[in-house]
């Protein structure tokens, strides 16, 4: 090869490979749990030097102001990186009126009634699991199903008074450690009894005859359902998470919130909480 070939070679953007973990925000809460965003996580993703990759950081659904009304919830938003999409967001959670929960991520969780089995939501194929229902417990004072998570179904109410737990989140080392996303909301139960527990990776708490607690923020967490009255949980948001080699510099461009770790053990981690816009490396 002459010098001029060599040169060349050297100066020519070469491809490399990254890990992404996207996560999508999570559903909000009504009577039943919210669902989890979707969990996706993809290794040997090649990328090139000097190019835009757009990512999105999903936001949360909006919680049910009322765990006993007609629903105010809503689906979590989709989080992306390139050609890879954390789909739908959580499903948001059935309620008192509108009883069957969306299907998401993983689906949310179906709502408390006096009329029959409710249903949770379905989730998308590889990134989660179904919402769980009121298990035919439809006596007072009505329990609601808890949101599906990335690791394992959301639960069915297993009393009168009990609602359905939270479907538990799937770990993940991409960030240096072991870390739980996507858990699903618990279930609310309509007046009184014990709301079900959120599911390990952010998700919320059912309200027994009260109030839910939100999903955490940048874990996809379903929010958790509420009693008649009483506000529900809204999903947490999402995040999106890449590890690429120490060589590498990340640019992390406008619209975008995140930081870029030191390196450790070989590679460098970007953290986006929000926002949408491009990356690149250099």
């Amino acid at each position: 090869m002459t010098l001029l070939g060599i040169v060349a070679a050297q100066n020519y953007p070469r491809s490399f490979t990254i890990d992404a973990l996207v996560i999508a925000g999570g559903g909000g809460g009504s009577s039943g749990g919210g669902g989890a965003g979707g969990f996706l996580y993809h290794t040997n993703q090649t990328v090139s030097p000097s190019t835009n990759y757009n990512v999105t950081v999903g936001g949360g659904g909006a919680n049910a102001t009322d765990g006993g009304g007609p629903s105010g919830a809503a689906s979590g938003s989709n989080s992306s990186f390139a050609s890879l999409t954390a789909s739908v967001g959580g499903g948001k959670a059935g309620d008192a009126i509108q009883n069957n929960a969306s299907s998401g991520g993983s689906g949310g969780g179906g709502g408390a009634w006096d009329g029959g089995i409710t249903n949770g939501g379905a989730a998308t194929s590889g990134q989660g699991n179904a919402g769980g229902g009121n298990g035919d417990y439809k006596g007072n004072p009505y329990p609601a199903g808890g949101g599906g998570g990335a690791g394992a179904a959301g639960g069915n109410a297993t009393s009168n008074t009990q609602g359905g737990s939270g479907g538990n989140g799937s770990s993940n080392s991409i960030s240096g450690s072991s870390v739980t996303y996507a858990g699903g909301g618990g279930g609310g139960v309509y007046q009184g009894g014990t709301g079900g527990t959120g599911g390990t990776g952010g998700g919320g708490n059912g309200g027994g005859g009260a109030a839910g607690t939100s999903g955490s923020v940048n874990t996809g967490g379903g929010g958790g359902g509420a009693g008649n009255g009483f506000a529900a949980g809204a999903g947490g948001s999402g995040v999106v998470i890449l590890k690429y080699p120490d060589s590498r510099t990340i640019t992390i461009g406008a619209g975008l919130t995140g930081s870029e770790s030191s390196a450790s053990g070989g590679f460098k981690r970007a953290t986006i909480t929000a926002g949408t816009g491009n990356v690149s490396w250099s």
